[in-house]
Protein backbone atom coordinates (compact mmCIF):
# COMPACT_ATOMS: atom_id res chain seq x y z
CA UNK A 1 0.00 0.00 0.00
CA UNK A 2 1.64 3.19 -1.14
CA UNK A 3 1.34 6.51 0.44
CA UNK A 4 -0.56 9.41 -1.43
CA UNK A 5 1.58 12.47 -2.10
CA UNK A 6 -0.01 16.19 -2.61
CA UNK A 7 1.64 18.46 -5.06
CA UNK A 8 1.79 21.85 -4.28
CA UNK A 9 -1.80 23.04 -5.01
CA UNK A 10 -2.83 26.20 -6.56
CA UNK A 11 -6.56 27.09 -5.83
CA UNK A 12 -7.85 28.55 -8.83
CA UNK A 13 -11.68 27.81 -8.59
CA UNK A 14 -14.11 28.81 -6.23
CA UNK A 15 -16.15 26.13 -4.03
CA UNK A 16 -18.68 26.07 -1.12
CA UNK A 17 -17.37 24.81 2.31
CA UNK A 18 -20.21 22.69 2.78
CA UNK A 19 -19.52 21.22 -0.97
CA UNK A 20 -15.63 21.04 -0.23
CA UNK A 21 -16.69 19.84 3.67
CA UNK A 22 -18.53 16.99 1.63
CA UNK A 23 -15.76 15.92 -0.93
CA UNK A 24 -13.34 15.19 2.13
CA UNK A 25 -15.24 13.16 4.40
CA UNK A 26 -15.82 10.66 0.85
CA UNK A 27 -12.23 10.48 0.96
CA UNK A 28 -10.83 7.15 2.82
CA UNK A 29 -7.49 8.73 4.14
CA UNK A 30 -7.70 11.36 6.53
CA UNK A 31 -7.15 14.70 5.57
CA UNK A 32 -6.48 17.59 7.49
CA UNK A 33 -5.72 21.78 6.29
CA UNK A 34 -4.08 24.01 9.16
CA UNK A 35 -2.79 27.69 8.33
CA UNK A 36 0.29 29.21 9.11
CA UNK A 37 -0.29 29.15 12.79
CA UNK A 38 -1.21 25.20 12.73
CA UNK A 39 -4.77 25.98 13.43
CA UNK A 40 -6.93 23.34 12.24
CA UNK A 41 -9.10 24.55 9.40
CA UNK A 42 -11.08 21.50 7.95
CA UNK A 43 -10.66 17.58 10.01
CA UNK A 44 -12.27 14.98 7.78
CA UNK A 45 -14.74 11.90 8.68
CA UNK A 46 -11.65 9.59 8.19
CA UNK A 47 -9.55 11.59 10.79
CA UNK A 48 -12.65 11.49 13.20
CA UNK A 49 -12.99 7.30 12.97
CA UNK A 50 -8.74 7.29 12.72
CA UNK A 51 -8.15 9.79 15.63
CA UNK A 52 -11.67 9.94 18.42
CA UNK A 53 -12.09 13.17 17.73
CA UNK A 54 -14.86 15.19 16.23
CA UNK A 55 -14.61 17.30 14.07
CA UNK A 56 -16.26 20.56 16.22
CA UNK A 57 -13.85 19.48 18.83
CA UNK A 58 -10.54 19.79 16.69
CA UNK A 59 -11.52 23.12 14.58
CA UNK A 60 -9.03 25.96 15.51
CA UNK A 61 -7.16 23.87 17.82
CA UNK A 62 -3.20 23.59 17.71
CA UNK A 63 -2.43 20.61 14.68
CA UNK A 64 0.21 19.57 18.05
CA UNK A 65 -3.25 18.06 19.93
CA UNK A 66 -3.14 14.97 17.56
CA UNK A 67 1.02 14.74 17.28
CA UNK A 68 3.04 12.47 20.06
CA UNK A 69 4.76 14.94 22.65
CA UNK A 70 8.46 14.34 21.27
CA UNK A 71 7.07 15.69 17.53
CA UNK A 72 4.75 18.45 18.90
CA UNK A 73 7.34 20.00 20.80
CA UNK A 74 9.27 21.76 17.49
CA UNK A 75 6.01 21.59 15.21
CA UNK A 76 5.29 25.45 15.62
CA UNK A 77 9.31 26.18 15.10
CA UNK A 78 9.40 23.72 12.54
CA UNK A 79 6.63 25.68 10.71
CA UNK A 80 7.71 29.26 11.76
CA UNK A 81 11.14 28.10 9.97
CA UNK A 82 9.63 26.74 6.86
CA UNK A 83 7.86 29.93 6.35
CA UNK A 84 10.58 32.20 6.71
CA UNK A 85 13.10 30.04 4.53
CA UNK A 86 11.24 28.18 2.03
CA UNK A 87 12.83 24.80 2.98
CA UNK A 88 10.61 22.38 1.48
CA UNK A 89 11.68 19.30 3.64
CA UNK A 90 8.43 17.61 3.96
CA UNK A 91 5.84 19.37 1.15
CA UNK A 92 5.15 16.82 -1.65
CA UNK A 93 6.93 13.80 0.99
CA UNK A 94 5.54 10.62 1.70
CA UNK A 95 7.27 9.23 5.17
CA UNK A 96 5.87 6.91 8.12
CA UNK A 97 5.29 9.00 11.02
CA UNK A 98 3.02 8.51 14.43
CA UNK A 99 -0.10 10.29 15.39
CA UNK A 100 -1.68 9.88 18.35
CA UNK A 101 -5.19 9.39 19.15
CA UNK A 102 -7.66 10.55 21.32
CA UNK A 103 -6.67 7.93 24.39
CA UNK A 104 -3.40 8.66 24.06
CA UNK A 105 -2.07 5.10 22.01
CA UNK A 106 -0.20 6.01 18.84
CA UNK A 107 -0.86 4.98 15.36
CA UNK A 108 1.39 4.52 12.87
CA UNK A 109 0.78 6.56 9.34
CA UNK A 110 1.58 7.50 6.21
CA UNK A 111 1.87 11.22 6.38
CA UNK A 112 2.24 13.07 3.03
CA UNK A 113 1.98 17.41 3.17
CA UNK A 114 0.81 19.78 0.33
CA UNK A 115 0.50 23.12 0.22
CA UNK A 116 -2.11 25.77 -1.24
CA UNK A 117 -1.37 29.74 -1.16
CA UNK A 118 -5.45 31.19 -1.02
CA UNK A 119 -6.33 34.36 -0.59
CA UNK A 120 -6.03 33.82 3.40
CA UNK A 121 -2.52 32.90 3.44
CA UNK A 122 -0.87 29.73 3.23
CA UNK A 123 -2.60 26.58 3.92
CA UNK A 124 -0.73 23.13 4.72
CA UNK A 125 -3.02 19.63 3.44
CA UNK A 126 -1.89 16.90 5.24
CA UNK A 127 -3.03 13.32 4.43
CA UNK A 128 -2.71 9.95 6.87
CA UNK A 129 -2.72 7.13 5.91
CA UNK A 130 -3.42 4.62 8.11
CA UNK A 131 -1.09 1.93 8.34
CA UNK A 132 -1.83 -0.31 10.42
CA UNK A 133 -4.15 -3.15 8.59
CA UNK A 134 -0.19 -2.96 6.26
CA UNK A 135 1.39 -3.80 9.51
CA UNK A 136 -0.70 -6.54 10.69
CA UNK A 137 0.04 -8.34 7.50
CA UNK A 138 3.21 -7.88 7.70
CA UNK A 139 3.60 -9.05 11.22
CA UNK A 140 1.88 -11.86 10.10
CA UNK A 141 3.92 -12.97 7.38
CA UNK A 142 7.23 -12.19 9.81
CA UNK A 143 5.41 -14.74 12.75
CA UNK A 144 4.63 -17.18 9.64
CA UNK A 145 8.44 -17.19 8.26
CA UNK A 146 9.73 -17.49 12.06
CA UNK A 147 7.54 -20.55 12.19
CA UNK A 148 8.43 -22.20 8.73
CA UNK A 149 12.23 -21.14 9.64
CA UNK A 150 11.98 -23.06 12.73
CA UNK A 151 9.78 -25.74 11.32
CA UNK A 152 12.86 -26.05 8.69
CA UNK A 153 15.04 -26.27 10.90
CA UNK A 154 13.64 -28.75 13.40
CA UNK A 155 12.72 -31.37 9.82
CA UNK A 156 16.46 -30.36 9.02
CA UNK A 157 17.84 -31.69 11.86
CA UNK A 158 15.59 -34.30 12.20
CA UNK A 159 16.61 -35.55 8.65
CA UNK A 160 20.13 -34.95 9.17
CA UNK A 161 19.84 -36.96 12.65
CA UNK A 162 17.83 -40.05 11.02
CA UNK A 163 20.43 -40.20 8.05
CA UNK A 164 23.61 -40.14 10.52
CA UNK A 165 22.34 -42.09 13.02
CA UNK A 166 21.52 -44.94 10.17
CA UNK A 167 25.10 -44.49 8.26
CA UNK A 168 27.01 -44.24 11.76
CA UNK A 169 24.90 -47.60 13.25
CA UNK A 170 26.28 -50.07 10.49
CA UNK A 171 30.48 -49.25 10.97
CA UNK A 172 30.12 -49.06 14.58
CA UNK A 173 28.33 -52.57 14.32
CA UNK A 174 30.67 -54.11 12.39
CA UNK A 175 33.42 -52.46 14.57
CA UNK A 176 32.33 -53.58 17.63
CA UNK A 177 32.43 -56.96 15.89
CA UNK A 178 35.70 -56.91 15.02
CA UNK A 179 36.50 -55.89 18.44
CA UNK A 180 34.99 -58.47 19.90
CA UNK A 181 36.25 -61.31 17.38
CA UNK A 182 39.71 -60.13 17.91
CA UNK A 183 39.12 -60.55 21.84
CA UNK A 184 37.82 -64.42 21.62
CA UNK A 185 40.77 -65.11 18.71
CA UNK A 186 43.37 -64.59 21.36
CA UNK A 187 41.39 -66.62 23.97
CA UNK A 188 42.32 -69.10 21.83
CA UNK A 189 45.60 -69.05 21.02
CA UNK A 190 48.74 -69.95 22.80
CA UNK A 191 50.08 -68.25 25.86
CA UNK A 192 53.69 -67.30 24.46
CA UNK A 193 51.26 -65.80 21.37
CA UNK A 194 48.42 -64.28 23.71
CA UNK A 195 48.20 -60.51 23.98
CA UNK A 196 49.66 -58.74 27.57
CA UNK A 197 47.23 -57.66 30.03
CA UNK A 198 47.50 -53.84 29.36
CA UNK A 199 46.51 -54.70 25.65
CA UNK A 200 43.69 -56.84 26.73
CA UNK A 201 42.44 -53.72 29.19
CA UNK A 202 42.67 -51.60 26.07
CA UNK A 203 40.81 -53.71 24.26
CA UNK A 204 38.40 -54.44 26.44
CA UNK A 205 37.84 -50.44 26.85
CA UNK A 206 37.59 -50.42 23.00
CA UNK A 207 34.74 -52.60 22.95
CA UNK A 208 32.75 -50.87 25.82
CA UNK A 209 33.21 -47.20 24.15
CA UNK A 210 32.12 -49.10 20.74
CA UNK A 211 29.21 -50.42 22.51
CA UNK A 212 28.75 -46.82 24.18
CA UNK A 213 28.68 -45.31 20.64
CA UNK A 214 26.24 -47.77 19.49
CA UNK A 215 23.85 -46.72 22.44
CA UNK A 216 24.61 -43.09 21.65
CA UNK A 217 23.61 -43.77 18.03
CA UNK A 218 20.23 -45.68 18.91
CA UNK A 219 19.11 -43.32 21.76
CA UNK A 220 19.72 -40.44 18.23
CA UNK A 221 17.08 -42.62 16.29
CA UNK A 222 14.60 -42.93 18.78
CA UNK A 223 14.67 -39.20 19.47
CA UNK A 224 14.48 -38.32 15.47
CA UNK A 225 11.91 -40.57 15.31
CA UNK A 226 9.06 -38.96 12.85
CA UNK A 227 6.38 -37.64 15.21
CA UNK A 228 2.74 -36.97 14.25
CA UNK A 229 1.37 -33.42 12.84
CA UNK A 230 -0.47 -31.14 14.55
CA UNK A 231 -3.13 -31.45 12.56
CA UNK A 232 -6.45 -29.47 12.12
CA UNK A 233 -8.97 -28.30 8.99
CA UNK A 234 -7.63 -25.52 6.92
CA UNK A 235 -8.98 -24.11 3.45
CA UNK A 236 -6.13 -24.86 1.51
CA UNK A 237 -6.37 -21.83 -0.54
CA UNK A 238 -5.68 -19.22 1.85
CA UNK A 239 -2.24 -21.54 3.19
CA UNK A 240 -0.89 -21.61 -0.16
CA UNK A 241 -1.64 -17.84 -1.23
CA UNK A 242 0.47 -17.15 2.40
CA UNK A 243 2.96 -19.18 1.38
CA UNK A 244 3.94 -17.83 -1.90
CA UNK A 245 3.35 -14.32 -0.22
CA UNK A 246 6.06 -15.23 2.18
CA UNK A 247 8.48 -16.96 -0.74
CA UNK A 248 8.05 -13.14 -2.82
CA UNK A 249 8.59 -11.36 0.50
CA UNK A 250 12.02 -9.53 -0.29
CA UNK A 251 13.05 -12.00 -2.69
CA UNK A 252 14.31 -9.63 -5.73
CA UNK A 253 13.19 -12.18 -8.78
CA UNK A 254 11.48 -11.05 -11.80
CA UNK A 255 9.51 -14.23 -12.65
CA UNK A 256 5.77 -13.72 -12.70
CA UNK A 257 3.42 -16.07 -10.46
CA UNK A 258 0.35 -16.95 -11.59
CA UNK A 259 -1.77 -18.51 -9.43
CA UNK A 260 -5.23 -20.84 -10.24
CA UNK A 261 -6.57 -21.25 -6.53
CA UNK A 262 -9.80 -23.18 -6.97
CA UNK A 263 -12.09 -21.96 -4.68
CA UNK A 264 -14.79 -24.10 -2.72
CA UNK A 265 -12.23 -27.34 -2.50
CA UNK A 266 -12.45 -29.39 0.40
CA UNK A 267 -10.87 -29.02 3.72
CA UNK A 268 -7.94 -30.37 3.94
CA UNK A 269 -6.56 -32.29 7.42
CA UNK A 270 -3.16 -30.87 7.78
CA UNK A 271 -0.40 -29.40 9.82
CA UNK A 272 -0.88 -25.92 8.15
CA UNK A 273 2.85 -24.97 9.52
CA UNK A 274 4.74 -28.18 7.67
CA UNK A 275 2.70 -27.97 4.37
CA UNK A 276 3.02 -24.33 4.43
CA UNK A 277 6.92 -25.48 4.37
CA UNK A 278 6.60 -27.64 1.87
CA UNK A 279 4.92 -25.21 -0.60
CA UNK A 280 7.74 -22.48 0.26
CA UNK A 281 10.15 -25.30 -0.81
CA UNK A 282 8.87 -25.63 -3.98
CA UNK A 283 8.04 -22.13 -5.10
CA UNK A 284 11.51 -21.41 -4.14
CA UNK A 285 13.08 -24.04 -6.20
CA UNK A 286 10.56 -22.57 -8.76
CA UNK A 287 11.90 -19.37 -8.73
CA UNK A 288 15.84 -20.88 -8.51
CA UNK A 289 15.23 -23.03 -12.20
CA UNK A 290 13.89 -19.92 -13.90
CA UNK A 291 16.36 -17.23 -12.55
CA UNK A 292 18.01 -17.23 -16.22
CA UNK A 293 15.26 -17.94 -18.37
CA UNK A 294 14.08 -14.95 -20.79
CA UNK A 295 10.33 -14.89 -19.75
CA UNK A 296 10.57 -16.59 -16.27
CA UNK A 297 7.31 -18.09 -15.14
CA UNK A 298 6.10 -19.62 -12.18
CA UNK A 299 2.20 -21.05 -11.63
CA UNK A 300 0.79 -22.67 -8.79
CA UNK A 301 -2.80 -24.50 -8.48
CA UNK A 302 -4.79 -26.12 -6.30
CA UNK A 303 -7.47 -28.51 -7.23
CA UNK A 304 -9.44 -32.08 -6.44
CA UNK A 305 -8.37 -34.78 -8.31
CA UNK A 306 -8.79 -38.56 -8.62
CA UNK A 307 -9.97 -38.44 -4.31
CA UNK A 308 -7.14 -36.31 -3.42
CA UNK A 309 -6.08 -32.61 -2.93
CA UNK A 310 -3.42 -31.35 -5.39
CA UNK A 311 -0.66 -28.33 -5.23
CA UNK A 312 0.71 -28.09 -8.59
CA UNK A 313 4.13 -25.89 -8.53
CA UNK A 314 5.30 -25.58 -12.22
CA UNK A 315 8.07 -23.33 -14.07
CA UNK A 316 9.32 -22.91 -17.26
CA UNK A 317 13.36 -23.57 -16.75
CA UNK A 318 15.34 -26.09 -18.34
CA UNK A 319 13.69 -29.24 -16.37
CA UNK A 320 15.33 -31.65 -14.20
CA UNK A 321 18.07 -33.87 -15.92
CA UNK A 322 17.54 -37.30 -16.30
CA UNK A 323 20.46 -38.75 -14.12
CA UNK A 324 19.21 -36.64 -11.15
CA UNK A 325 15.96 -37.98 -10.57
CA UNK A 326 16.63 -41.24 -9.04
CA UNK A 327 17.94 -39.66 -5.67
CA UNK A 328 15.79 -36.59 -6.18
CA UNK A 329 14.29 -36.81 -3.05
CA UNK A 330 17.01 -38.21 -1.34
CA UNK A 331 19.11 -36.82 1.69
CA UNK A 332 22.64 -35.54 0.78
CA UNK A 333 21.42 -35.09 -2.96
CA UNK A 334 21.07 -31.82 -4.39
CA UNK A 335 21.69 -29.67 -8.13
CA UNK A 336 23.03 -26.59 -6.08
CA UNK A 337 26.54 -25.42 -5.56
CA UNK A 338 25.55 -24.97 -1.80
CA UNK A 339 22.67 -27.00 0.93
CA UNK A 340 22.38 -30.53 2.12
CA UNK A 341 19.83 -31.35 -0.40
CA UNK A 342 17.39 -31.81 2.64
CA UNK A 343 14.69 -29.76 0.77
CA UNK A 344 13.00 -32.11 -1.16
CA UNK A 345 13.58 -34.93 1.20
CA UNK A 346 12.08 -33.10 4.30
CA UNK A 347 9.12 -32.37 1.73
CA UNK A 348 8.34 -35.89 0.66
CA UNK A 349 8.60 -36.73 4.09
CA UNK A 350 6.08 -34.12 5.52
CA UNK A 351 3.42 -35.17 2.67
CA UNK A 352 3.94 -39.25 3.08
CA UNK A 353 3.06 -38.27 7.35
CA UNK A 354 0.20 -36.52 6.11
CA UNK A 355 -0.49 -39.77 4.09
CA UNK A 356 -0.07 -37.96 0.56
CA UNK A 357 3.17 -37.55 -1.02
CA UNK A 358 5.11 -35.58 -3.46
CA UNK A 359 6.10 -36.28 -6.92
CA UNK A 360 7.57 -34.75 -9.60
CA UNK A 361 7.39 -34.58 -13.79
CA UNK A 362 10.59 -33.70 -14.51
CA UNK A 363 10.22 -31.79 -18.28
CA UNK A 364 13.69 -32.02 -18.94
CA UNK A 365 12.67 -32.15 -22.42
CA UNK A 366 9.34 -29.54 -22.43
CA UNK A 367 8.22 -26.82 -20.33
CA UNK A 368 10.04 -26.92 -17.41
CA UNK A 369 9.33 -29.68 -13.74
CA UNK A 370 6.12 -30.14 -12.38
CA UNK A 371 5.67 -30.88 -8.88
CA UNK A 372 2.79 -32.30 -7.36
CA UNK A 373 1.94 -32.63 -3.70
CA UNK A 374 -1.01 -34.79 -3.46
CA UNK A 375 -3.17 -34.74 0.14
CA UNK A 376 -5.64 -37.03 1.28
CA UNK A 377 -9.02 -35.92 1.34
CA UNK A 378 -10.50 -35.47 5.03
CA UNK A 379 -12.64 -38.61 6.47
CA UNK A 380 -16.12 -38.02 6.66
CA UNK A 381 -17.38 -36.87 10.52
CA UNK A 382 -19.12 -40.02 11.55
CA UNK A 383 -22.56 -39.58 13.28
CA UNK A 384 -22.61 -40.90 16.58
Amino acid sequence: MGVLTIQTLAVTFDISEARLSSLLDTAADGVVVIDERAHILIFNKACENLLGYSAAEMIGRNVKAIMPPHYAQWHDCYVAKYLCTGVRKIIGIGREVEVQHRDGSLIPVGLSVGEAKTSEGRQFIGILHDLRPRLEVEGRLNQLRDDLIRMARTSAMEELGAALAHELNQPLTALMLYLQAAVRANENVGSNSALSRPTLAILDKAVREAERAGSIVQRMRNLVQKREPLRRLVDLGPLVDDAIELTLLGAGHKARVLRNLERGLPRAQVDPVQIQQVVVNLVRNALDAVKDRPDPEVRVETKQEDGTLRVIVEDNGPGIASDLLPNLFSVFSSSKRTGLGLGLAISRTIAQNHGGDLTVEPGSSGPGARFTLHLPLPEPVQDS
